[in-house]
């Protein structure tokens, strides 16, 4: 049924339930996992650098070192439970990057995590899952964290 699993990070806490998840279903599925961490492109432009005094001081190489961690541990976790894991680092826009990759790598389903906010909150900042969902046409599985905030 599913043979390619996408799981999407960001590090978060709810990364990590759906990295959960994601692993599960491929333990169960005998699947491989394919694990993508995006550099918000975004993120890395909106700061002007002067603060920094060379580039390895910069955004983008806080973010890509937090996702050598995220993909690290996950590498750890699928050796754990037996599954065969690919993993990568892009970057751009997170949600477009996501699709691109899932049908480049002709996925057969995401794994998205996502924190249960209020209404307003994704009414004003909305999400990256949201964003997926309405992008792209595979199936997909969202995995709800409460948080407090």
């Amino acid at each position: 049924m599913y043979d390619r699993i996408l799981l999407s990070t960001d590090g978060t806490v709810a990364s990590e339930q759906a990295g959960a998840h994601a692993l599960d279903l491929a333990a169960a599925l005998d699947a491989v996992v394919h694990v993508l961490y995006v550099v918000d492109e975004d993120v890395v432009t909106a700061y002007s650098g002067d603060e920094y005094v060379d580039e390895a001081e910069g955004p983008e190489h806080g973010l890509e070192e937090l996702g050598e961690e995220t993909l690290s541990e996950l590498r750890r976790r699928a050796a754990e439970a037996d599954v065969d894991i690919q993993t990568a680092i892009h970057h751009g826009r997170p949600a477009e990057t996501i699709v691109e990759y899932a049908d480049d790598h002709d996925v057969d389903v995401l794994v998205l995590g996502t924190k249960r906010r209020p209404e307003e909150y994704r009414a004003l900042l909305g999400s990256v899952t949201d964003r997926v969902l309405r992008l792209t046409t595979r199936p997909a599985t969202v995995v709800k964290t409460e948080v407090s905030e």
